[in-house]
């Protein structure tokens, strides 16, 4: 096993959707207190230093071919140090680290698969070998978007070493969770492996997160779970409804594999101020509405999927933190057998289970037109009973329940004996409910 396995998903904040590749050390530092602050109470917990903190070049809408990286002797990436000043002097980002976890929180960075060209273009050596970087090169298998690296000839020994080399750099930095890239579309079976095995024998337990996900199949599930701890199962999500809608059908493939052995991520989530210096769109807050970012939210958390929010903490409003704090919706991350029961467009549902006795419905409106319907409780996993009490935790209101004893048009669709919950759903919303006993 690469990591520990953790009983509910990471939950964090990552760089990319605010700052893309550009991000400072000062950013970091004032989400890192932010979120100390204001949502580590709640479960947050992980700051993610996204992609090219190396480049001394680095620019928001894309990224710079022949970047100068900034590399050690091993042709092993660096801090760039005009970005984060504390890594001065190689102390890379082991005081960063060491200031994120004086906060209580963990540390962790983005990584890239492969070696980087401008170190196989020095012929750099690798670290305990013979051999160098442009010994492990593999120019056949590169990032289709990323122009930064080359991939590694698994068939030559330095290869592991190279990989070794690395998480043995990183874990000394102090680094908690890596998101390494390019490693699901195509599957890269083989970098997968390797990556792990540096990561356990760098002797630091690091959490491993893989992206990006398109097309990725269930038939890697026990290759996925036996390396990684969590893995995207989508490309980029931006605030676009069109992106959140697809992934309903991707959290019904993966939902009901999510665990302790490992989690399915539906990827960032663009909430909040976004967009400051980022590879897509110019700063703004998230475009996704009220309803949708409601959706966006209650569909991660019943699909345990990882939550790392993408928008700038301390610039963020005031709804969007309540939106990421709500403690009945978060309690959804540590239910048992989540999964979609009803899927005909407009109306999705999923169901899911509490280990307090408790039972949660999610009733999305896919659709254009706002959606009334009466819910039939044997039908989502209630108690076909008035006992005990139903709440929306989003309104924190009390939903009515009606006994059905005969057809009517009131509970059209609710079998007499059964019990019937009216729900009025607004287009691109939710209603979340918890039955607790009486």
């Amino acid at each position: 096993m690469a990591t520990t396995p953790t009983p509910t998903p990471p939950m964090g904040w990552n760089s990319w959707d605010s700052y893309g590749t550009t991000v400072t050390e000062a950013e970091v530092l004032a989400n890192a207190r932010f979120m100390a602050e204001h949502l580590l109470p709640h479960g947050w917990d992980t700051v993610v230093v996204d992609i090219d903190w190396s480049d001394p070049t680095a620019r928001s809408h894309g990224y710079n071919a022949d970047a100068p990286l900034a590399m050690d002797a091993w042709g092993r990436l660096q801090p760039d140090v005009a970005r984060f000043p504390s890594s001065v002097d190689g102390a890379g980002f082991g005081p960063l680290a060491d200031a994120v976890h004086a906060l209580g929180l963990r540390f962790g960075i983005h990584t890239m698969r492969g070696i980087p060209r401008r170190a196989v273009a020095q012929a750099t050596p690798i670290l305990g070998t013979a051999g160098t970087a442009a010994d492990v090169a593999d120019a056949t298998n590169v990032c289709e978007w990323n122009p930064d690296m080359l991939g590694l000839n698994h068939d030559h020994p330095a290869a592991q070493a190279y990989y070794d080399s690395t998480l043995a750099l990183y874990a000394s930095w102090g680094v908690d969770f890596i998101k390494c890239d390019d490693m699901l579309w195509p599957y890269q079976a083989r970098d997968i492996e390797a990556y792990a095995l540096a990561i356990e024998r760098s002797g630091r337990t690091i959490e491993l997160s893989l992206s990006p996900g398109r097309d990725l199949s269930l038939t890697r599930l026990d290759h996925l779970r036996e390396h990684a701890t969590m893995w995207r199962i989508c490309d980029d999500l931006w605030d676009r409804w069109e992106d959140v809608e697809a992934n309903f059908a991707r959290f019904a493939r993966w939902a009901p594999h999510a665990g302790s052995h490992g989690w399915p991520d539906g990827d960032m989530l663009p909430l909040g101020r976004i967009g400051l210096r980022a590879e897509r769109g110019e700063p703004r807050d998230s475009l996704l509405t009220p309803a949708e970012r409601r959706t966006l939210m209650t569909l991660w958390c019943v699909a345990r999927s990882p939550l790392m929010v993408g928008g700038d903490l301390p610039t963020s409003s005031p709804e969007t933190i309540a939106l990421l704090t709500n403690p009945g919706v978060l309690a959804l991350l540590r239910t048992t057998a989540s999964r979609e029961v009803f899927r005909e467009p407009p109306l999705v549902l999923w169901s899911a289970q509490g280990h307090d006795g408790a039972a949660y419905v999610a009733a999305f409106n896919t659709g254009e037109a706002p959606l009334a319907v009466a819910l039939d409780a044997g039908n989502v996993d209630l108690p076909v009973t008035l006992e005990g009490e139903v709440r929306e935790l989003w309104s924190d209101a009390v939903v009515p329940r009606t006994a059905v004893t005969e057809q009517s048009d009131a509970a059209r669709g609710v079998a007499p004996g059964s019990v019937a919950l009216q729900v009025h759903i607004a287009p691109h919303d939710v209603v979340l409910l918890r039955h607790t006993a009486g």
